[in-house]
């Protein structure tokens, strides 16, 4: 995750604001959207600030296994609800919506809610960039009092208190959903 936080930030982040400056300096050639143009070419990269940069990052990376973990919970349902589901005259998107997805549900959140305290701890990276994130204003207080060990104590009770309760909530939410304990 901090090799992605930190490509985006400094790669990508780049090469993306050169592709609008790029597509600013076509569109003034045009005439007719010559003053979206303008704005766009004059884009710079310190436009796009370090938390808008922080955020991109961690969603390409978080998806990535969010996606794995819901691609997983419908292949974990059986060929043979989707074929029962379309042998009852149900369109695919009928059988998904109806059939295949609320089971595929109850399977996926449980690791789904792992993956979500997981990028809650990820988030902890953006301190790097300098984005003013608990983690960071944990690292200026400390180096400004000199209480570093008081300091990061705090930040571990604040981490602990959002992982603690975000269980708790995937805990009640599985809990609710038919067929679970």
């Amino acid at each position: 995750m901090l090799v992605i936080l930190l490509y985006v930030a400094f790669v990508a982040a780049p090469a993306v604001i050169s592709g609008i400056n790029g597509l600013g300096v076509m569109l003034q050639g045009t005439g007719f959207l010559a003053g979206v143009g303008d704005q766009l070419a004059r884009l710079t990269v310190r436009d796009f600030n370090f938390t808008a940069r922080a955020v991109l990052a961690l969603t390409i990376g978080c998806s990535a296994f969010i996606s794995e973990i819901f691609r997983a919970g419908i292949e974990s349902i059986g060929r043979g609800q989707m074929e029962a589901a379309r042998s009852l005259g149900m369109s695919y998107w009928q059988a998904m919506r109806y059939i295949v997805l609320p089971q595929a549900i109850r399977n996926v959140l449980p690791p789904l809610g792992n993956d979500f305290i997981a990028m809650l701890k990820d988030s902890s990276l953006v301190s790097v960039l300098g984005v003013q994130h608990i983690t960071q204003l944990g690292k200026i207080y400390s180096a400004s009092t000199f209480r570093v060990f008081e300091t990061y104590n705090v930040v571990a009770f604040l981490y602990l208190i959002m992982t603690i309760g975000l269980a708790l909530l995937m805990r009640q939410l599985e809990r609710r959903l038919p067929g679970r304990g």
